[in-house]
């Protein structure tokens, strides 16, 4: 039976992911990384197990399986990471299975877009687990990611855990369950955004007759500076914005350019449809 441990001293935790995509992997990749669990502590499972010894062979991690009831057996805090379509087909397998697990001391914790508390503790209910509803994003894996998460039981030890871990790889927010299809929208798809200003200010830089190599990095690291300062200041990106716009200088002639293209209101529109979206995977 697992015992809880204390949530400054990970060293006897054990991890487990119930899916090996790209967000499981960014957050066992943040989490070695940081040094905040070692490669052994950490457990995966998906349907391929010649896949995923591959594809996690970089992080060391060696414990991988077919059997997501291994995961739940074996480890303390379980991310499921499978995606929401699949869930009752995965849900079914491991309760099946678990007969007789002791879950008291574990957690689970999914962060799977949409699918609400309820809907999890209905599919997941009679193993008696704690569940922890997330929303987290792909930065992670570099200690930069944004999550939101809720839960609907009291504190314990391992919420602890999960909530240290969380704010390891980033920042993160508990917030109402009714407010995470919203922020779904910005800090879960808001990565694919970036990335594609981050790309067009390179094609921009390009077309100027900068290498593509040399602009892709000004164009990262621009944006990282520029977010930086946001949150460090603790400015308003208006009056920052500002600060750049020099009267009749060369800046405000190209966020007039961004104005005539709409880019806020469509920043904001792929904010809502994500979230509407998001809201619909259940």
């Amino acid at each position: 039976m697992s015992n809880p441990v204390d949530v400054h001293d990970l060293s006897k935790l054990t991890v487990g992911f119930v899916g090996g995509g790209n967000m499981a992997y960014a957050i066992a990749a943040g989490l070695i990384s940081k040094g905040v669990l070692k490669p052994g502590q950490i457990i995966v499972s998906a349907k391929s197990l010649a896949n995923m010894q591959t594809r996690w062979k970089p992080l060391n991690v060696t414990r991988c399986t077919i059997k997501s009831v291994e995961v739940l057996t074996q480890a303390d805090i379980i991310f499921l990471c499978v995606k929401p379509h699949v869930l009752s087909e995965c849900a079914t397998q491991i309760v099946n299975d678990a007969k007789g697990i002791d879950c008291a001391h574990k957690i689970l914790v999914s962060i799977l877009a949409g699918v609400t508390l309820k809907r999890l503790n209905d599919v997941f209910g009679s193993l008696g687990i704690p569940i922890v509803r997330t929303m987290p994003n792909t930065p992670m894996q570099v200690a930069e990611g944004c999550t939101v998460f809720c839960a609907k039981f009291g504190a314990s030890q391992q919420y602890e855990n999960v909530k240290f871990i969380l704010n390891q790889l980033g920042i993160a927010f508990e917030v109402k369950e009714e407010q995470i299809n919203g922020i779904t929208g910005l800090t879960g798809c808001g990565p694919a955004y970036v990335y594609e200003i981050i790309e067009a200010l390179a094609d921009g830089a390009v077309k100027q007759g900068v290498s593509r190599d040399m602009a892709l990095k000004m164009a990262a690291q621009t944006v990282m500076g520029a977010a930086k300062t946001v949150l460090e200041t603790g400015k308003h990106p208006a009056v920052l914005k500002d600060e750049v716009c020099s009267p009749g200088g060369a800046t405000i002639y190209g966020v007039h350019e961004l104005e005539k293209g709409a880019m806020r209101s469509t920043l904001i529109n792929a904010v809502e449809k994500a979230s509407a979206r998001a809201a619909e995977l259940q």
